[in-house]
C-alpha cells in the first residue's frame, strides 16, 4: 500500500505539471481556433528569466518566479497583439504552423538573452530528511504538498471564474462562437489576449516547477508539453476539465507502467492504451461530437 500511495503522490505532482501546461493549451484553443505548439517554449523563455532574476539578481525564488510571471503575462499579451491577431484569417492550420514558428523564434531568442550555458532554479522548500513526513507510508515533502496545492487552487479558481463571472461567461461564449459574440457586444479581442496571457502564466509556472529536477535549458519542456497535448486530445479538446483529468490519469499511468511493467518501456506502452482509447473514443473522454448544420 505504502507503493501506490508514493506512486500517487509523485502522479499527483507530475501531474499537476502537465495539466498547467495543458490548460493553457485548451485555453487558447477554444478563445484563438489554434493549437498552440510553442506553450512549452514560452513558459521556457519566462523560466529563463527566473533564473537570470535569482541566480545574477539574486533574488529570493518567490520573487523570481512572481517577477516572471508577470514577463510571462506580457509575452502573452505581446504575441496575441503582434503574431496571432494579424492572422486572424488565416486558417487553423496556418495558426499552428505560426506557433510551431514561435518555437523556432523562442529558441533563437533564449540564447541571445541568457547565454548558451543552462542555468538552474531551487525548489520553493528544500527537500531533506526534516522537510519530508509520511503519509500512509509515503514519503511526501513540502515542496511536493507546496506544487499540488498551488496547482489545484489555480485550477479550481480557474473553473470557479470561468463559471461564475462575467469575464468567465465571455471567455465561454467567445469559445462557443466567436462571431455571434461580437455581435452581442463581448469584447473578443481581449479575451483572446487574455487568454494567451493566461496561458503564458500557466506554462511558465510549470517550467519553474519541473527546472530543479533538471537544468533551465532551452529544450526542457519537451516532454512536458508532449504530455500535456496527450492529456488534451485524452480528456478532449472540448472542455476544460478534460484537460485536467487527462493530464493525471497519465501521469498515474506513467508512474504505475514504469515501476510495475518496465521503466524503459512503460512510457511506450502508456501510450499505445492512450491510442488505443482514442481509436474508441475519437473525441476524447469528455470531449463532444461535433455536428455542423448544413
Amino acid at each position: 500500500m505504502d507503493i501506490f500511495f508514493t506512486l500517487l503522490f509523485s502522479s499527483l505532482e507530475t501531474g499537476s505539471v502537465y495539466a498547467l501546461a495543458a490548460l493553457g493549451i485548451v485555453l487558447i484553443f477554444r478563445t484563438s481556433k489554434t493549437t498552440n505548439f510553442a506553450q512549452g517554449s514560452i513558459g521556457t523563455l519566462n523560466a529563463f528569466v527566473a533564473a537570470m532574476l535569482f541566480l545574477s539578481w539574486d533574488m529570493n525564488i518567490w520573487i523570481a518566479t512572481l517577477l516572471a510571471m508577470v514577463t510571462a503575462f506580457i509575452t502573452g499579451v505581446l504575441i496575441d497583439r503582434f503574431i496571432i491577431r494579424p492572422a486572424s484569417k488565416a486558417n487553423a492550420i496556418s495558426k499552428q504552423i505560426i506557433t510551431l514558428g514561435l518555437i523556432m523564434v523562442i529558441i533563437g531568442i533564449i540564447p541571445m538573452l541568457f547565454g548558451v550555458d543552462p542555468l538552474s532554479l531551487p525548489r520553493f522548500f528544500e527537500v531533506n530528511a526534516s522537510t519530508q513526513f509520511d503519509v500512509f507510508g509515503a514519503r511526501i515533502s513540502y515542496n511536493a504538498i507546496f506544487i499540488i496545492s498551488l496547482s489545484l487552487g489555480l485550477m479550481g479558481f480557474l473553473f470557479w471564474f470561468l463559471q461564475y463571472t462575467k469575464w468567465g461567461l465571455a471567455i465561454r461564449v467567445t469559445a462557443s462562437n466567436e462571431i455571434t459574440s461580437r455581435l452581442m457586444g463581448v469584447p473578443t479581442r481581449t479575451v483572446t489576449m487574455a487568454s494567451w496571457a493566461t496561458a503564458a502564466m500557466f506554462g511558465t509556472l510549470a517550467a519553474i516547477i519541473v527546472a530543479p529536477s533538471g537544468s533551465v535549458n532551452s529544450l526542457m519542456m519537451v516532454d512536458v508539453q508532449v504530455n500535456a497535448f496527450f492529456a488534451c486530445v485524452l480528456g478532449g479538446f472540448g472542455t476544460f476539465y478534460g484537460a485536467v483529468v487527462g493530464a493525471y490519469l497519465i501521469a498515474f499511468a506513467k508512474s504505475s507502467a514504469q515501476f510495475y511493467v518496465s521503466d524503459i518501456w512503460g512510457n511506450v506502452y502508456v501510450y499505445l492504451v492512450i491510442l488505443l482509447l482514442l481509436y474508441l473514443m475519437p473525441n476524447g473522454l469528455f470531449g463532444k461530437k461535433q455536428l455542423k448544420k448544413v
